[in-house]
């Protein structure tokens, strides 16, 4: 065990990579690779599956992934840990989301689903084009049943039936409300901090050389876990009873800003 090796816990937007640009600040680029030089490891935590990380995967190295709200955490090269909901399930829950009128997109590690029919909230819409565009969505729809996925999101408006979706979801998957008619939908007992504990163990880190960064409330459970919480300019509410240091916005240098007065660069 190395005592002085800290392993470092990045959200990605909002807190790694900017809401409007996409973009890591060359800041936070250098703060990272100058932690890694200082023997510390780096880690993306984040809800996106592992199809949905390419574009920051080709922008930083990092010692590993957290995908999927701790459904799939890769350190190296070595997947620690990785799960799929049910195919029986999966099929259930498309008719759940259906029934109570909410769309959505169902994520996999090598790909991501819509339904084949255009979807009839503007924001799907564009998410839908979105990832049309960086080539992740599957040829399969919702309609068909040949393949798995990790975890989904929903969205919702005021047709929607959040309250019986709840109810036809509460003993296997755990809904996090992201605000503005957004959920997302993650397997029971998985979370941003399942996956740190898994790293922990790997590596042999104790909890207090754990440091987390994130800005939304799924980064929620790392924050509930770790002793050392960086919260991000804007964030959400529900984070700060938890946060050990208030840093600046991302395009504002707040990643580089937290690693140098904590010491860790």
């Amino acid at each position: 065990m190395n005592k002085g090796r800290k392993a470092l816990f990045f959200d990605i937007d909002g807190t790694l990579t900017s809401e409007s640009t996409r973009q890591i600040p060359v800041s936070a680029m250098e703060a990272i690779a100058q932690a890694r030089k200082n023997g510390h490891l780096v880690f993306i935590n984040t809800g996106r599956t592992y199809s949905l990380i390419e574009p920051v995967r080709r922008m930083i190295e990092v010692d590993g992934y957290c995908c999927g709200c701790g459904t799939r955490v890769v350190a190296g090269e070595k997947v620690l840990y990785s799960t799929t909901i049910p195919r029986k399930r999966g099929s259930e829950i498309k008719k759940i989301i259906i029934k109570h009128k909410l769309d959505g997109m169902l994520e996999g590690t090598e790909e991501c689903y819509f339904r084949k029919e255009d979807p009839w909230m503007p924001v799907a819409v564009r998410m839908k084009s979105q990832m049309i565009k960086e080539g992740k969505v599957s040829s399969f729809g919702w309609e068909d049943d040949c393949y798995d996925f990790d975890k989904f999101f929903v969205l919702a408006d005021e047709n929607s039936d959040v309250k019986g979706f709840y109810q036809d979801l509460e003993k296997d998957i755990d809904i996090i409300d992201r605000g503005d008619g957004f959920y997302e939908c993650v397997p029971e007992g998985h979370s941003k901090a399942t996956g740190i504990e898994l790293v922990m163990k790997h590596y042999g880190i104790e909890l207090s050389d754990i440091y987390v960064f994130g800005d939304s409330t799924n980064d929620l459970s790392m924050f509930q876990l770790a002793k050392n919480c960086v919260l991000m300019g804007h964030h959400s509410v529900e984070l700060e009873p938890y946060a050990t240091f208030f840093t600046k916005n991302v395009e504002d240098d707040g990643v580089a800003y937290a690693m140098k007065e904590l010491g860790l660069i």
